[in-house]
């Protein structure tokens, strides 16, 4: 497993282009490279709220934030290449299952063209650089069965987001067999890597329509908590758990880039992807009250019921593997929505610590 102190050689000192740094695992990725001593650029969308994570940890004062659009190719290219970064990570997205079904064509826009945007900005670097970019693990022709996905496995999705984020999987083979050929590496000095994650958690996640941010909402006010599917089961991980593989695949797809320019599946042990239910059980739990409900709706869009993630490629070729059991997950998320309701004004710190305690342990 990759320690604090390889990930600190790693990116200390070093440029990292970091889109997406504004959402909620964009901003922990941001807090994560100061504290590792990069020189951080970030570029996307301007926050919701106030109480966003990146206002929250001062995320300005980390680094150079652009905010613009992925859609917005010159821009996008133009901030790349001003940058002359040594890494980049993508994770702007529109990321939301539900929202996809009410913006089907912009959720296409920004995770295709978006990150072909990105990928014609690589095109124009001069220099070497590893890029790692974030699809998610709904990527997956999804034939509900029990047994995980494999990187290797049929892609495809049901709904727009996970067609856009399969459509994307696609575009970016494309590019690294007609762009940035291993063959060819001495030429164009690129590796392209592609990280898939299982749904992650976290403080500081306020999104519409996700598990954890529904029911801290709910606990926050002592109202029930409303679930919708209950018996669907997810690959529930911590969001610094993907987070620092993306950086252990960037610190291999540095010293390796032809060994390592090539899909990975980030998630829990298999024993570790539990039902909806089960989630809600293990929150309450842990805030030490609450309660919920189903909800009854017969027209709901359709949402994966089953979905687990092979994860045995990254154990053997990165030596990565997840460092917490869901119970632990569970209490570490519930923990820091516990100190933002009664110390707001230690978020920042309480963030830090978290880090540090999760990468150090």
């Amino acid at each position: 497993m990759v320690n604090f102190q390889q990930l600190v050689n790693t990116y200390k000192g070093k440029k990292v282009f970091l889109t997406g740094h504004t959402g909620f695992k964009g901003a922990w990725m941001l807090k994560t490279l100061s504290l590792l001593g990069a020189e951080i650029k970030g570029y996307a969308l301007e926050t919701q709220t106030q109480n966003d994570l990146f206002h929250l940890i001062e995320g300005k004062k980390l680094c150079q934030s652009v905010i613009a659009d992925l859609r917005d190719k010159e821009r996008l290219e133009s901030e790349i290449v001003a940058f002359q970064p040594d890494f980049i990570f993508h994770l702007a997205a529109q990321p939301l299952v539900r929202l996809s079904y009410e913006i089907p064509a912009e959720t296409f826009e920004v995770n295709v063209i978006g990150t072909a945007n990105v990928l014609n900005g690589v095109k124009r670097l001069q220099k070497k650089c590893s890029v790692v970019l974030i699809t998610t693990d709904k990527v997956y022709y999804n034939n509900e069965w029990i047994y995980p996905y494999r990187e290797n496995d049929r892609l495809g999705g049901y709904d727009p987001y996970s067609a856009s984020k399969a459509c994307a999987e696609l575009l970016i083979d494309s590019y690294r067999n007609s762009f940035f050929n291993v063959k060819d590496y001495d030429k164009h000095l690129k590796g392209i890597a592609v990280a898939r994650a299982g749904n992650v958690i976290g403080g500081g996640d306020w999104s519409k329509d996700r598990l954890i941010p529904d029911i801290v909402r709910s606990l926050m006010i002592n109202n029930p908590i409303v679930i919708r599917n209950p018996n669907a089961v997810r690959p529930w991980q911590h969001v610094l758990e993907p987070i620092v593989g993306y950086l252990s695949l960037g610190m291999h797809l540095e010293n390796e880039p032809l060994n390592f320019s090539q899909a990975y599946n980030f998630g829990p042990q298999s024993e570790d992807a539990l039902s909806v239910a089960e989630m809600v059980q293990l929150a309450i739990d842990s805030w030490g009250s609450g309660e919920y409900q189903i909800e009854n709706e017969s027209n709901q869009p359709h949402e994966a019921g089953l979905l687990k993630l092979d994860i045995s490629k990254v154990k053997s070729e990165l030596n990565w593997i997840p460092k917490m059991k869901a119970i632990e997950t569970v209490q570490f998320t519930i923990d820091w929505y516990k100190n933002f309701k009664y110390d707001i004004l230690n978020v920042n710190d309480f963030t830090t610590h978290q880090i540090l305690s999760f990468l150090n342990d």
